[in-house]
């Protein structure tokens, strides 16, 4: 049985990050399913899910192949170790919180798959003008950027308009399907 790559990617303020601890905390008991640690050149924030590191010992990691998927968003660059790739040879399902840009260059792989949590505009404004994390003209840009992305192709959609319960159980049946899928 081999694994799979599940990328989860959306727009800011979609709910990524609560979505994905929803469906972890619901996960926590199966092995099978890995919820993979991202290195950022971010410094820590309440809530993150990554570990800071500075921009030359990124240079360093990619350089000497250290990170098996790499790239650039929001003026930060983002990690994913190597070693996950174990985890899909051994036929587990790696959960990546990823960006659109990089999976959206990503060549087809049976070993891939792209989950995008989205919410309508005037959600995505209002939760990215709540965190407080960016500027009214940074929030702009971020929605008139998610025009590139229309017609995207994933292989599922959670729509995280109404509760993060609803949204996470969603993201974690995806995931226990992927896997009775992989075994048949």
């Amino acid at each position: 049985m081999t694994g799979a790559w599940i990328f989860i990617c959306g727009p800011s303020g979609a709910g990524k990050d609560s979505v994905i601890a929803w469906a972890r905390q619901d996960l926590a008991n199966r092995p099978d399913v890995v919820f993979a640690r991202r290195v950022v050149t971010r410094a820590m924030q309440v809530g993150s899910d990554h570990d800071p590191i500075t921009e030359t010992d990124f240079h360093a990691q990619v350089a000497n192949g250290s990170l098996r998927w790499h790239w650039q968003a929001h003026g930060f660059f983002y990690g994913v170790s190597e070693h996950y790739a174990n985890d899909v040879r051994a036929g587990r399902l790696v959960v990546v919180n990823g960006s659109r840009a990089h999976v959206n260059d990503m060549p087809v792989s049976p070993e891939m798959r792209v989950v995008q949590v989205t919410a309508a505009p005037d959600q995505l404004a209002l939760r990215m003008n709540q965190r407080a994390r960016d500027s009214a003209s940074s929030v702009a840009a971020r929605l008139a950027r998610n025009a590139l992305f229309d017609g995207m192709q994933t292989d599922f959609q959670i729509i995280n308009d109404s509760s993060l319960a609803t949204a996470g159980q969603q993201l974690a049946d995806y995931l226990r399907d992927s896997l009775v899928v992989q075994q048949d």
